[in-house]
Protein backbone atom coordinates (compact mmCIF):
# COMPACT_ATOMS: atom_id res chain seq x y z
CA UNK A 1 0.00 0.00 0.00
CA UNK A 2 0.93 3.26 -0.57
CA UNK A 3 1.52 5.21 2.73
CA UNK A 4 0.65 8.47 1.75
CA UNK A 5 -2.70 7.18 1.62
CA UNK A 6 -3.25 5.73 5.18
CA UNK A 7 -5.38 8.16 6.98
CA UNK A 8 -3.87 9.28 10.02
CA UNK A 9 -5.98 8.39 13.01
CA UNK A 10 -8.22 10.75 15.57
CA UNK A 11 -10.86 11.76 12.79
CA UNK A 12 -13.56 9.77 12.23
CA UNK A 13 -13.53 7.45 9.39
CA UNK A 14 -16.01 7.63 6.07
CA UNK A 15 -18.00 4.60 5.73
CA UNK A 16 -16.32 3.35 2.89
CA UNK A 17 -12.55 3.47 4.64
CA UNK A 18 -10.49 0.60 4.02
CA UNK A 19 -9.41 1.52 8.38
CA UNK A 20 -13.07 1.19 9.32
CA UNK A 21 -13.78 -2.52 11.16
CA UNK A 22 -16.61 -3.41 10.77
CA UNK A 23 -18.86 -5.40 13.96
CA UNK A 24 -21.24 -6.77 12.14
CA UNK A 25 -23.73 -7.91 14.72
CA UNK A 26 -23.68 -4.77 16.05
CA UNK A 27 -24.47 -2.75 12.81
CA UNK A 28 -27.20 -5.04 11.78
CA UNK A 29 -28.58 -4.42 15.50
CA UNK A 30 -28.54 -0.82 15.20
CA UNK A 31 -29.56 -1.01 11.70
CA UNK A 32 -32.78 -2.76 12.65
CA UNK A 33 -33.73 -0.24 15.03
CA UNK A 34 -33.29 2.57 13.25
CA UNK A 35 -36.47 1.12 11.49
CA UNK A 36 -38.79 1.25 14.41
CA UNK A 37 -40.77 4.31 15.04
CA UNK A 38 -39.45 7.03 17.68
CA UNK A 39 -36.30 4.55 18.75
CA UNK A 40 -34.31 5.81 20.58
CA UNK A 41 -30.43 4.14 19.92
CA UNK A 42 -27.91 4.86 22.48
CA UNK A 43 -24.25 4.86 21.76
CA UNK A 44 -21.51 5.10 24.70
CA UNK A 45 -17.79 4.71 24.30
CA UNK A 46 -14.80 6.53 25.68
CA UNK A 47 -13.18 9.20 23.97
CA UNK A 48 -11.84 8.28 20.47
CA UNK A 49 -13.35 4.49 20.45
CA UNK A 50 -14.65 5.56 17.07
CA UNK A 51 -18.87 6.60 17.94
CA UNK A 52 -18.66 9.14 15.48
CA UNK A 53 -17.05 6.71 12.67
CA UNK A 54 -20.24 4.49 13.94
CA UNK A 55 -22.69 6.97 13.58
CA UNK A 56 -21.31 8.15 10.17
CA UNK A 57 -22.09 5.17 8.96
CA UNK A 58 -25.52 4.74 10.48
CA UNK A 59 -26.13 7.44 8.72
CA UNK A 60 -25.21 6.40 5.37
CA UNK A 61 -27.17 3.14 6.29
CA UNK A 62 -30.69 5.81 6.97
CA UNK A 63 -29.73 7.48 3.68
CA UNK A 64 -29.87 4.02 1.73
CA UNK A 65 -33.70 4.60 2.92
CA UNK A 66 -34.14 7.63 2.13
CA UNK A 67 -34.50 8.80 5.50
CA UNK A 68 -33.63 12.30 6.48
CA UNK A 69 -31.22 13.07 8.87
CA UNK A 70 -30.03 15.82 10.98
CA UNK A 71 -26.37 15.54 13.04
CA UNK A 72 -26.01 18.23 15.81
CA UNK A 73 -22.47 17.67 18.02
CA UNK A 74 -23.16 19.65 21.18
CA UNK A 75 -18.96 19.97 21.60
CA UNK A 76 -19.55 22.35 18.51
CA UNK A 77 -22.51 24.81 20.39
CA UNK A 78 -21.60 27.95 21.42
CA UNK A 79 -21.00 28.40 25.32
CA UNK A 80 -24.43 30.84 24.83
CA UNK A 81 -26.69 28.09 23.83
CA UNK A 82 -26.78 26.40 26.71
CA UNK A 83 -27.53 30.21 28.63
CA UNK A 84 -30.97 28.62 29.14
CA UNK A 85 -33.78 25.85 28.04
CA UNK A 86 -35.22 28.40 25.85
CA UNK A 87 -32.02 29.85 23.83
CA UNK A 88 -31.32 25.45 23.60
CA UNK A 89 -34.29 24.56 22.19
CA UNK A 90 -35.03 27.09 19.95
CA UNK A 91 -31.18 26.67 18.61
CA UNK A 92 -32.57 22.85 18.14
CA UNK A 93 -35.02 24.07 16.42
CA UNK A 94 -33.36 26.41 13.99
CA UNK A 95 -30.68 23.91 13.31
CA UNK A 96 -33.43 21.23 12.27
CA UNK A 97 -35.14 23.48 10.00
CA UNK A 98 -31.64 24.34 8.19
CA UNK A 99 -30.60 20.86 7.46
CA UNK A 100 -33.23 19.76 6.00
CA UNK A 101 -33.34 22.94 4.09
CA UNK A 102 -36.61 24.41 5.50
CA UNK A 103 -36.92 28.06 6.62
CA UNK A 104 -36.73 28.81 10.24
CA UNK A 105 -40.48 29.35 11.54
CA UNK A 106 -39.83 30.01 15.23
CA UNK A 107 -42.28 33.09 15.45
CA UNK A 108 -44.96 31.42 14.12
CA UNK A 109 -44.65 28.43 16.71
CA UNK A 110 -43.09 29.89 19.58
CA UNK A 111 -45.26 31.38 22.54
CA UNK A 112 -43.61 32.08 25.76
CA UNK A 113 -46.98 31.60 27.88
CA UNK A 114 -47.32 27.70 27.20
CA UNK A 115 -43.28 27.61 27.64
CA UNK A 116 -40.23 26.40 25.09
CA UNK A 117 -40.95 22.83 25.36
CA UNK A 118 -44.28 22.80 24.70
CA UNK A 119 -43.51 25.37 21.70
CA UNK A 120 -40.73 23.17 21.10
CA UNK A 121 -42.92 19.95 20.63
CA UNK A 122 -45.47 21.96 18.60
CA UNK A 123 -42.63 23.27 16.02
CA UNK A 124 -41.67 19.55 15.45
CA UNK A 125 -44.91 18.62 15.51
CA UNK A 126 -47.03 21.01 13.54
CA UNK A 127 -43.94 22.65 10.94
CA UNK A 128 -40.69 20.07 10.71
CA UNK A 129 -42.43 16.56 10.82
CA UNK A 130 -45.37 17.64 8.89
CA UNK A 131 -42.89 19.16 6.19
CA UNK A 132 -40.93 15.87 5.39
CA UNK A 133 -42.84 12.37 3.80
CA UNK A 134 -39.76 9.83 5.51
CA UNK A 135 -38.64 9.40 8.61
CA UNK A 136 -36.20 11.89 10.40
CA UNK A 137 -32.91 10.21 12.02
CA UNK A 138 -32.19 12.62 15.11
CA UNK A 139 -28.62 12.69 16.03
CA UNK A 140 -26.90 14.09 18.84
CA UNK A 141 -23.47 13.85 19.66
CA UNK A 142 -21.36 14.20 22.42
CA UNK A 143 -24.24 14.41 24.44
CA UNK A 144 -22.50 14.62 27.48
CA UNK A 145 -21.79 18.24 26.80
CA UNK A 146 -25.23 19.15 28.21
CA UNK A 147 -24.40 17.49 32.05
CA UNK A 148 -22.41 20.69 32.16
CA UNK A 149 -25.48 22.50 32.26
CA UNK A 150 -27.55 20.05 34.64
CA UNK A 151 -30.43 22.62 34.50
CA UNK A 152 -30.85 22.57 30.53
CA UNK A 153 -30.90 18.60 30.97
CA UNK A 154 -32.94 18.21 33.16
CA UNK A 155 -35.67 19.60 31.06
CA UNK A 156 -34.43 18.49 27.43
CA UNK A 157 -33.51 14.96 28.46
CA UNK A 158 -37.05 14.19 30.00
CA UNK A 159 -38.57 15.86 26.60
CA UNK A 160 -36.86 13.40 24.28
CA UNK A 161 -38.48 10.50 26.90
CA UNK A 162 -41.74 12.33 26.24
CA UNK A 163 -41.82 11.93 22.64
CA UNK A 164 -40.50 8.50 22.57
CA UNK A 165 -43.36 7.61 24.64
CA UNK A 166 -45.93 9.64 22.72
CA UNK A 167 -44.78 8.23 19.52
CA UNK A 168 -46.95 5.11 20.49
CA UNK A 169 -49.84 6.88 19.41
CA UNK A 170 -48.83 10.42 18.11
CA UNK A 171 -48.58 9.16 14.27
CA UNK A 172 -46.58 12.07 13.54
CA UNK A 173 -44.13 11.82 16.11
CA UNK A 174 -43.56 8.27 14.80
CA UNK A 175 -40.82 9.68 12.14
CA UNK A 176 -38.36 10.55 14.61
CA UNK A 177 -35.50 8.19 15.03
CA UNK A 178 -33.45 9.48 17.86
CA UNK A 179 -29.31 8.56 18.09
CA UNK A 180 -28.24 9.90 21.12
CA UNK A 181 -23.75 9.93 21.64
CA UNK A 182 -21.98 9.74 24.48
CA UNK A 183 -18.96 9.28 26.20
CA UNK A 184 -19.76 8.31 29.82
CA UNK A 185 -22.74 7.64 31.57
CA UNK A 186 -25.53 10.14 32.49
CA UNK A 187 -25.22 10.59 36.06
CA UNK A 188 -27.61 13.94 36.86
CA UNK A 189 -30.74 12.92 38.87
CA UNK A 190 -33.76 11.97 36.27
CA UNK A 191 -37.07 10.46 37.71
CA UNK A 192 -36.66 6.83 36.51
CA UNK A 193 -39.84 7.44 34.47
CA UNK A 194 -38.75 10.74 32.52
CA UNK A 195 -35.05 9.23 31.36
CA UNK A 196 -34.18 8.38 27.54
CA UNK A 197 -31.77 6.10 29.46
CA UNK A 198 -33.45 3.15 30.49
CA UNK A 199 -36.01 3.14 27.07
CA UNK A 200 -34.74 1.80 23.77
CA UNK A 201 -31.19 -0.06 22.52
CA UNK A 202 -27.82 0.82 24.27
CA UNK A 203 -24.88 -0.03 22.51
CA UNK A 204 -21.28 0.00 23.81
CA UNK A 205 -18.64 -0.28 21.43
CA UNK A 206 -16.07 -3.01 21.82
CA UNK A 207 -12.39 -2.63 21.84
CA UNK A 208 -10.20 -4.47 18.85
CA UNK A 209 -9.97 -8.16 19.10
CA UNK A 210 -6.62 -9.48 18.29
CA UNK A 211 -8.23 -10.77 14.91
CA UNK A 212 -9.49 -6.96 14.30
CA UNK A 213 -5.83 -5.85 15.04
CA UNK A 214 -4.16 -8.33 12.80
CA UNK A 215 -6.88 -7.50 9.63
CA UNK A 216 -5.93 -3.89 10.18
CA UNK A 217 -2.12 -4.54 10.12
CA UNK A 218 -2.50 -6.10 6.46
CA UNK A 219 -4.80 -2.73 5.70
CA UNK A 220 -2.05 -0.93 6.62
CA UNK A 221 0.03 -2.89 4.62
CA UNK A 222 2.21 -4.49 6.92
CA UNK A 223 4.25 -7.63 5.73
CA UNK A 224 4.07 -9.46 8.75
CA UNK A 225 4.30 -13.32 8.68
CA UNK A 226 1.33 -15.23 9.73
CA UNK A 227 3.34 -15.82 13.20
CA UNK A 228 4.14 -12.19 13.45
CA UNK A 229 0.74 -11.08 12.61
CA UNK A 230 -0.30 -13.04 15.92
CA UNK A 231 2.48 -12.24 17.77
CA UNK A 232 2.36 -8.57 17.42
CA UNK A 233 -1.19 -8.20 17.64
CA UNK A 234 -1.05 -10.24 21.30
CA UNK A 235 1.55 -7.54 22.04
CA UNK A 236 -0.40 -4.69 20.77
CA UNK A 237 -3.40 -6.41 22.98
CA UNK A 238 -1.62 -6.84 25.91
CA UNK A 239 -0.36 -2.69 26.11
CA UNK A 240 -3.29 -0.75 23.89
CA UNK A 241 -6.02 -3.04 25.71
CA UNK A 242 -7.50 -3.03 21.85
CA UNK A 243 -8.29 0.62 22.11
CA UNK A 244 -9.26 1.78 18.54
CA UNK A 245 -7.42 5.22 18.11
CA UNK A 246 -3.78 4.00 20.30
CA UNK A 247 -4.13 0.95 17.83
CA UNK A 248 -4.32 2.98 14.70
CA UNK A 249 -1.59 5.43 15.92
CA UNK A 250 0.68 2.18 15.91
CA UNK A 251 0.21 1.06 12.86
CA UNK A 252 0.38 4.18 10.84
CA UNK A 253 3.49 5.00 12.55
CA UNK A 254 5.16 1.60 11.80
CA UNK A 255 3.80 1.46 8.05
CA UNK A 256 4.89 4.82 7.35
CA UNK A 257 8.33 4.33 9.35
CA UNK A 258 10.49 1.11 7.89
CA UNK A 259 12.68 1.91 10.43
CA UNK A 260 10.59 1.47 13.52
CA UNK A 261 10.21 -1.88 15.08
CA UNK A 262 6.74 -2.88 17.57
CA UNK A 263 9.05 -3.81 20.07
CA UNK A 264 10.80 -0.07 19.75
CA UNK A 265 7.79 1.60 19.88
CA UNK A 266 6.51 -0.77 23.03
CA UNK A 267 9.26 -0.54 24.88
CA UNK A 268 9.23 3.44 24.77
CA UNK A 269 5.28 3.57 25.26
CA UNK A 270 5.19 5.14 28.63
CA UNK A 271 8.03 7.45 28.44
CA UNK A 272 7.27 10.91 27.04
CA UNK A 273 9.34 10.09 23.73
CA UNK A 274 7.10 8.19 22.76
CA UNK A 275 4.63 8.22 19.52
CA UNK A 276 1.54 8.37 22.56
CA UNK A 277 3.49 10.96 24.55
CA UNK A 278 0.81 13.28 23.46
CA UNK A 279 -2.21 11.79 24.18
CA UNK A 280 -1.03 10.88 27.52
CA UNK A 281 0.02 14.38 28.10
CA UNK A 282 -3.21 15.34 27.47
CA UNK A 283 -4.90 12.76 29.72
CA UNK A 284 -2.41 14.05 32.53
CA UNK A 285 -3.35 17.72 32.13
CA UNK A 286 -7.06 16.60 32.07
CA UNK A 287 -6.50 15.11 35.81
CA UNK A 288 -4.59 17.88 36.85
CA UNK A 289 -7.54 20.38 36.65
CA UNK A 290 -9.54 17.92 38.50
CA UNK A 291 -8.25 16.82 41.65
CA UNK A 292 -10.65 14.67 42.44
CA UNK A 293 -10.26 12.25 39.34
CA UNK A 294 -6.48 12.85 39.77
CA UNK A 295 -6.76 11.82 43.89
CA UNK A 296 -9.04 8.82 42.86
CA UNK A 297 -6.49 7.48 39.76
CA UNK A 298 -3.74 7.95 42.51
CA UNK A 299 -5.83 5.68 44.71
CA UNK A 300 -5.84 2.71 42.03
CA UNK A 301 -2.54 2.82 41.10
CA UNK A 302 -2.10 2.53 44.97
CA UNK A 303 -4.40 -0.56 44.85
CA UNK A 304 -2.50 -2.38 42.28
CA UNK A 305 -5.42 -4.01 41.25
CA UNK A 306 -8.83 -3.48 41.50
CA UNK A 307 -10.57 -0.85 43.18
CA UNK A 308 -14.43 1.03 44.33
CA UNK A 309 -14.20 4.04 43.97
CA UNK A 310 -17.37 7.10 43.43
CA UNK A 311 -19.61 5.80 41.03
CA UNK A 312 -19.35 9.66 39.62
CA UNK A 313 -15.64 9.41 39.39
CA UNK A 314 -16.08 6.01 38.39
CA UNK A 315 -18.21 6.86 35.50
CA UNK A 316 -16.00 10.32 34.32
CA UNK A 317 -12.53 8.12 34.39
CA UNK A 318 -14.35 5.86 32.50
CA UNK A 319 -15.48 8.46 29.63
CA UNK A 320 -11.77 9.34 29.25
CA UNK A 321 -11.53 5.39 28.89
CA UNK A 322 -8.65 5.26 31.64
CA UNK A 323 -10.58 2.37 33.30
CA UNK A 324 -12.98 -0.30 32.74
CA UNK A 325 -15.71 -1.04 35.29
CA UNK A 326 -16.48 -4.26 36.80
CA UNK A 327 -19.01 -4.60 38.51
CA UNK A 328 -18.49 -1.79 41.53
CA UNK A 329 -15.07 -2.27 40.57
CA UNK A 330 -12.54 -0.56 38.33
CA UNK A 331 -9.13 -1.39 36.78
CA UNK A 332 -6.82 0.26 34.24
CA UNK A 333 -8.12 0.08 30.94
CA UNK A 334 -4.78 -1.18 29.21
CA UNK A 335 -1.17 -1.50 30.42
CA UNK A 336 0.18 1.71 29.03
CA UNK A 337 -2.29 4.06 30.89
CA UNK A 338 -1.05 2.16 33.90
CA UNK A 339 2.51 2.55 33.33
CA UNK A 340 2.62 6.20 32.15
CA UNK A 341 0.21 7.04 35.42
CA UNK A 342 2.44 5.03 38.22
CA UNK A 343 5.42 6.43 36.83
CA UNK A 344 4.60 10.09 37.34
CA UNK A 345 6.01 12.30 39.91
CA UNK A 346 2.93 12.88 42.07
CA UNK A 347 4.05 14.39 44.88
CA UNK A 348 5.52 17.01 42.42
CA UNK A 349 2.55 17.19 40.84
CA UNK A 350 0.58 17.57 43.83
CA UNK A 351 2.57 20.78 44.97
CA UNK A 352 2.08 21.77 41.67
CA UNK A 353 -1.13 21.63 41.83
CA UNK A 354 -1.58 23.22 45.26
CA UNK A 355 -0.36 26.29 43.89
CA UNK A 356 -2.91 26.54 40.85
CA UNK A 357 -5.53 26.01 43.77
CA UNK A 358 -4.32 28.93 45.33
CA UNK A 359 -4.25 30.61 42.05
CA UNK A 360 -7.99 29.32 41.67
CA UNK A 361 -8.69 30.58 45.05
CA UNK A 362 -7.47 33.86 44.51
CA UNK A 363 -9.15 34.57 41.11
CA UNK A 364 -12.36 33.35 42.55
CA UNK A 365 -12.21 35.43 45.51
CA UNK A 366 -11.24 38.29 43.14
CA UNK A 367 -14.64 37.42 41.18
CA UNK A 368 -16.63 37.42 44.29
CA UNK A 369 -15.15 40.84 44.79
CA UNK A 370 -16.64 42.46 41.25
CA UNK A 371 -19.90 40.38 41.66
CA UNK A 372 -23.14 41.65 42.93
CA UNK A 373 -24.89 39.51 45.49
CA UNK A 374 -28.34 39.72 44.92
CA UNK A 375 -28.48 39.47 40.73
CA UNK A 376 -25.12 37.65 40.43
CA UNK A 377 -23.87 39.92 37.79
CA UNK A 378 -21.10 41.84 38.01
CA UNK A 379 -20.81 44.64 40.55
CA UNK A 380 -20.66 48.59 40.48
CA UNK A 381 -16.70 48.29 40.97
CA UNK A 382 -16.47 45.77 38.03
CA UNK A 383 -18.28 48.40 35.85
CA UNK A 384 -15.70 51.28 36.90
CA UNK A 385 -12.81 48.87 36.42
CA UNK A 386 -14.09 47.88 32.75
CA UNK A 387 -14.82 51.25 31.66
CA UNK A 388 -11.49 52.61 32.62
CA UNK A 389 -9.53 49.84 30.94
CA UNK A 390 -11.82 50.10 27.73
CA UNK A 391 -11.28 53.94 27.44
CA UNK A 392 -7.87 54.34 26.30
CA UNK A 393 -8.10 51.24 24.01
CA UNK A 394 -11.43 52.61 22.15
CA UNK A 395 -9.72 56.24 21.98
CA UNK A 396 -7.04 54.75 20.29
CA UNK A 397 -8.43 52.69 17.96
CA UNK A 398 -11.10 56.20 17.59
CA UNK A 399 -13.94 53.33 18.16
CA UNK A 400 -17.49 54.32 19.87
CA UNK A 401 -18.45 52.67 23.18
CA UNK A 402 -22.21 53.58 24.06
CA UNK A 403 -23.55 53.27 27.73
CA UNK A 404 -27.00 52.18 29.14
CA UNK A 405 -28.50 52.92 32.79
CA UNK A 406 -31.75 51.73 33.90
CA UNK A 407 -33.47 52.14 36.34
CA UNK A 408 -36.80 49.52 37.47
CA UNK A 409 -39.93 52.02 37.54
CA UNK A 410 -41.36 52.70 41.34
CA UNK A 411 -39.41 50.03 43.18
CA UNK A 412 -40.26 51.37 46.61
CA UNK A 413 -43.80 51.20 46.08
CA UNK A 414 -42.99 47.37 44.61
CA UNK A 415 -41.44 46.40 48.04
CA UNK A 416 -43.64 48.43 50.09
CA UNK A 417 -46.58 46.12 48.26
CA UNK A 418 -44.99 42.70 47.93
CA UNK A 419 -42.01 42.81 50.53
CA UNK A 420 -38.54 43.07 50.25
CA UNK A 421 -38.40 39.36 49.04
CA UNK A 422 -40.75 39.65 46.41
CA UNK A 423 -38.66 43.07 45.36
CA UNK A 424 -35.70 41.18 45.21
CA UNK A 425 -36.63 38.22 42.92
CA UNK A 426 -37.96 41.14 40.37
CA UNK A 427 -34.68 42.83 40.34
CA UNK A 428 -33.45 39.38 39.79
CA UNK A 429 -36.01 38.35 37.27
CA UNK A 430 -34.76 41.73 34.98
CA UNK A 431 -30.94 40.34 35.83
CA UNK A 432 -31.25 37.34 34.22
CA UNK A 433 -33.12 38.70 31.36
CA UNK A 434 -30.20 41.49 30.60
CA UNK A 435 -27.83 38.09 31.46
CA UNK A 436 -29.11 36.24 28.63
CA UNK A 437 -29.27 40.04 26.13
CA UNK A 438 -25.96 40.18 26.90
CA UNK A 439 -24.87 36.70 26.22
CA UNK A 440 -26.62 36.45 22.85
CA UNK A 441 -25.57 40.11 21.53
CA UNK A 442 -23.34 40.15 18.63
CA UNK A 443 -20.01 42.68 18.87
CA UNK A 444 -17.23 42.17 16.48
CA UNK A 445 -14.06 41.88 17.76
CA UNK A 446 -12.35 40.61 21.31
CA UNK A 447 -15.42 43.53 22.68
CA UNK A 448 -18.25 41.87 24.25
CA UNK A 449 -21.34 43.44 25.81
CA UNK A 450 -21.42 43.58 29.97
CA UNK A 451 -24.17 43.79 31.94
CA UNK A 452 -24.05 45.04 35.44
CA UNK A 453 -25.95 45.64 38.51
CA UNK A 454 -25.04 49.68 39.18
CA UNK A 455 -26.89 50.78 42.15
CA UNK A 456 -29.96 49.36 44.03
CA UNK A 457 -33.00 49.27 41.40
CA UNK A 458 -30.14 50.50 38.68
CA UNK A 459 -28.57 48.61 35.95
CA UNK A 460 -25.64 49.74 33.30
CA UNK A 461 -24.90 47.92 30.29
CA UNK A 462 -21.69 48.95 28.57
CA UNK A 463 -21.47 48.52 24.71
CA UNK A 464 -18.14 48.95 23.62
CA UNK A 465 -17.74 49.29 19.77
CA UNK A 466 -21.57 50.27 18.73
CA UNK A 467 -22.95 53.41 18.33
CA UNK A 468 -25.92 55.58 19.45
CA UNK A 469 -28.43 54.88 16.95
CA UNK A 470 -27.82 50.58 17.78
CA UNK A 471 -27.61 51.15 21.41
CA UNK A 472 -30.80 53.11 21.09
CA UNK A 473 -32.61 50.16 19.63
CA UNK A 474 -31.01 47.73 21.93
CA UNK A 475 -32.47 49.68 24.88
CA UNK A 476 -35.81 49.83 23.54
CA UNK A 477 -35.72 46.05 22.84
CA UNK A 478 -34.32 45.67 27.00
CA UNK A 479 -37.49 47.99 27.73
CA UNK A 480 -40.08 45.80 25.80
CA UNK A 481 -38.85 42.61 26.96
CA UNK A 482 -39.27 43.74 30.98
CA UNK A 483 -42.43 44.48 29.78
CA UNK A 484 -42.68 40.82 28.41
CA UNK A 485 -41.82 39.48 32.05
CA UNK A 486 -45.60 40.84 32.91
CA UNK A 487 -44.18 41.47 36.65
CA UNK A 488 -47.68 42.31 38.05
CA UNK A 489 -47.78 45.98 40.04
CA UNK A 490 -51.43 46.73 40.81
CA UNK A 491 -51.87 49.87 40.37
CA UNK A 492 -55.08 49.98 42.27
CA UNK A 493 -52.94 50.38 45.14
CA UNK A 494 -51.33 53.20 44.64
CA UNK A 495 -52.77 56.45 41.99
CA UNK A 496 -50.30 57.36 39.80
CA UNK A 497 -48.62 54.63 38.12
CA UNK A 498 -48.16 54.25 34.78
CA UNK A 499 -48.69 50.60 34.12
CA UNK A 500 -50.20 47.39 35.68
CA UNK A 501 -46.69 45.57 34.90
CA UNK A 502 -43.21 46.62 36.56
CA UNK A 503 -41.64 48.37 33.86
CA UNK A 504 -37.88 50.68 33.46
CA UNK A 505 -37.18 53.69 32.27
CA UNK A 506 -33.27 53.97 30.50
CA UNK A 507 -30.45 56.74 29.72
CA UNK A 508 -28.56 56.16 26.74
CA UNK A 509 -25.27 57.99 26.04
CA UNK A 510 -22.64 57.22 23.00
CA UNK A 511 -19.46 58.71 22.66
CA UNK A 512 -16.09 58.13 20.71
CA UNK A 513 -13.73 58.26 23.97
CA UNK A 514 -10.69 60.80 23.81
CA UNK A 515 -7.59 60.83 26.39
CA UNK A 516 -8.16 63.71 27.36
CA UNK A 517 -11.47 63.40 28.65
CA UNK A 518 -12.82 61.55 31.68
CA UNK A 519 -15.17 58.48 31.57
CA UNK A 520 -17.36 60.05 33.77
CA UNK A 521 -18.91 62.66 31.39
CA UNK A 522 -20.58 59.15 29.95
CA UNK A 523 -21.63 57.89 33.07
CA UNK A 524 -23.00 61.41 33.80
CA UNK A 525 -24.80 61.75 30.68
CA UNK A 526 -25.99 58.77 30.59
CA UNK A 527 -27.98 59.33 34.01
CA UNK A 528 -29.00 62.69 32.61
CA UNK A 529 -30.91 61.28 30.43
CA UNK A 530 -31.98 57.98 32.48
CA UNK A 531 -33.51 61.07 34.67
CA UNK A 532 -35.41 62.73 31.84
CA UNK A 533 -36.92 59.35 31.29
CA UNK A 534 -37.85 59.21 35.15
CA UNK A 535 -39.48 62.74 34.85
CA UNK A 536 -40.86 62.28 31.58
CA UNK A 537 -44.12 59.62 33.01
CA UNK A 538 -41.40 56.60 32.79
CA UNK A 539 -41.26 53.10 31.19
CA UNK A 540 -39.02 54.65 28.07
CA UNK A 541 -35.86 55.53 27.15
CA UNK A 542 -33.99 58.75 26.34
CA UNK A 543 -31.48 59.44 24.38
CA UNK A 544 -28.37 61.90 26.33
CA UNK A 545 -26.84 64.65 24.90
CA UNK A 546 -23.77 62.86 23.43
CA UNK A 547 -24.52 61.41 20.19
CA UNK A 548 -22.03 59.14 18.01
Amino acid sequence: MNTTTIEFPGTPLEPNSIFYIKRPSMEKLIFQEITHPGCIIRIKAPQLMGKTSLVLRLIAHAKSLEYHTVYLDLQKADKAIFASINKFLRWLCANVSQQLQLPVNLDNYWDDDIGSKISCSIYFQHYLLRKINNPLVLVFNELNRILEYPEIAEDFLPLIRAWHEEAKQEEILQKLRFVLVHSTEIYITLNINKSPFNVGLTVKIPEFTVEDIQELAQRHGLDWTEKAAKRNAFALKSMLGGHPYLVRLTLYHLANNANKTLDQILEDAPTITSIYSSHLKNLLITLQENIELKAALQELIAARGKLNIDHILAYKLESLGLIKLEGDSCTFSCELYRQYFSNQPWEKLNQWQYLKQLQQEKKTLEELSNTDNLTQLANQRYFDTLLNDLWPTLAEEEAPISLIILDADHLKIYNKTYGREAGDNCLRKIADLLKEIANSFSIRGSYQLTATRYDSGEFALLVPGKASAITFKLAEYIREQVINLAIPLDSMLFSGLTASFVTISLGVSSIVPSNTQSPAILVQDARQALEKSKKNERNRTTMGSMVT
